[in-house]
C-alpha cells in the first residue's frame, strides 16, 4: 500500500498544518511489525503496543490512524489471534504488505554460537526456526515478541542467552548477530494488513483488487459446497478460505476468505448473491489493492 504519510487539518482559509499519521503495531521497537509499519508509512509516528488487542484498540480509540498487523506467514501459517479479533473490530482493511522475514540469532557482544544454551522469541519466530534450534540443541523460550526478547537478552547480560530477532533490533539493543538468516526456508514472508477506522476502497477497475470477507454457512447438508459453487461458476478466483470456531462452539464455524475482484464487479456480485442463499452471516472486512508478493 502506498499510503500518504501525512494528514492535514485546515485551521482557516490561509493556514494548514500537516500532522504525521500515527501507526500502531504489536511489539517493541525493532520488531518485524515495526519494519512493516516503516515500509508502509515511512514518515509515520510509530506507536508500539503490547498485544494485538491493544494495537486494534489504538485505532478504535483514535490514538492511532492505522494499525499494521500480521495475518499469516509463509512458513508458520496464519496468525490465529488476529483472525478472531478482526471481525469484531469494526475496522476496515485498506491495504496489505508482504515483508520478507530474515531471522537472526542475536547475543551479547563477544558471544559465540558455542556459548548459547537458550534462545527466546515470539512463538511464531521460534516456529520459523525449528531446524536451527533443533540442530544446535537450544532451549526455546516463548516471549511476547522478537524485539522484546532482544531487549531482555541485553538487560540480562547472560552470555548463554540469545534472541531471534531482526537486524534493527540488534542495533537498537546493542547486541551482535551470531548467525544470520536462520529461518527454515528462504521464502519466509509475512503478510500484513493495514487497518483503518475509515472505509476506503479502490474503484472497480479490475486492476489487482482483493476483497476480504467473513461468513457462516447455514446448518444444512452441503451448505459450504453449495456456497462455494457461485465463485467457481462465475470465475471468481478464491485466494484463501479458512475456518475457525465461534465462541467455543464446535458447530458454529466462521469462514474467512480472500478473493480477487471488487464487490461491484458483476461476477463477484453474482457469486455473493449465491453465497447469500446458504449463509446466515456475511460481512466484508475490506476492499483494497493487492500488494506484490
Amino acid at each position: 500500500m502506498n499510503a500518504d504519510p501525512e494528514k492535514s487539518k485546515t485551521l482557516d482559509s490561509s493556514k494548514t498544518i500537516a500532522f504525521p499519521k500515527t501507526i500502531a503495531f504489536q511489539g517493541e521497537l525493532g520488531a518485524f511489525s515495526h519494519a512493516a509499519a516503516l515500509a508502509t508509512f515511512p514518515s509515520g509516528k510509530l506507536l508500539p503496543c503490547v498485544t494485538f488487542e491493544q494495537t486494534i484498540a489504538a485505532v478504535q480509540e483514535s490514538k492511532a490512524d492505522f494499525a499494521v498487523v500480521p495475518v499469516e506467514n509463509s512458513l508458520y501459517g496464519r496468525i490465529t489471534d488476529i483472525h478472531h479479533i478482526l471481525p469484531q473490530s469494526s475496522l476496515f482493511i485498506v491495504g496489505e504488505y508482504f515483508l520478507p522475514i530474515r531471522m537472526n540469532l542475536l547475543g551479547l557482544p563477544g558471544a559465540k554460537l558455542a556459548d548459547i544454551k537458550s534462545v527466546q522469541s515470539l512463538s511464531v519466530a521460534l516456529g520459523q526456526c525449528r531446524r536451527f534450534i533443533s540442530k544446535h540443541d537450544l532451549v526455546a523460550i516463548n516471549a511476547v515478541d522478537t524485539a522484546g526478547s532482544a531487549r531482555e537478552v541485553s538487560e540480562l547480560g547472560d552470555i548463554s542467552r540469545s534472541a531471534i530477532a531482526s537486524t534493527i533490533a540488534a542495533q537498537i539493543y546493542g547486541l551482535e548477530i551470531i548467525e544470520k538468516n536462520i529461518e527454515d526456508a528462504s521464502h519466509n514472508t509475512t503478510r500484513f494488513l493495514i487497518m483503518s477506522r475509515d472505509k476506503s476502497q479502490p474503484a472497480p477497475d479490475g486492476n489487482n483488487i482483493k476483497t476480504t470477507f467473513i461468513f457462516r454457512v447455514r446448518n444444512v447438508p452441503a451448505a459450504l459446497y453449495k456456497a462455494m459453487g457461485g465463485f467457481a461458476t462465475n470465475s471468481v478466483n478464491m485466494l484463501k478460505l479458512e475456518s475457525y470456531m465461534v465462541e467455543g462452539s464446535f458447530t458454529a464455524t466462521q469462514f474467512y476468505a480472500d478473493i480477487e475482484g471488487h464487490p461491484d464487479d458483476k461476477n463477484v456480485q453474482l457469486a455473493f448473491e449465491e453465497l447469500g442463499f446458504f449463509t446466515d452471516h456475511f460481512a466484508i472486512l475490506g476492499v483494497y489493492p493487492g500488494a506484490k508478493n
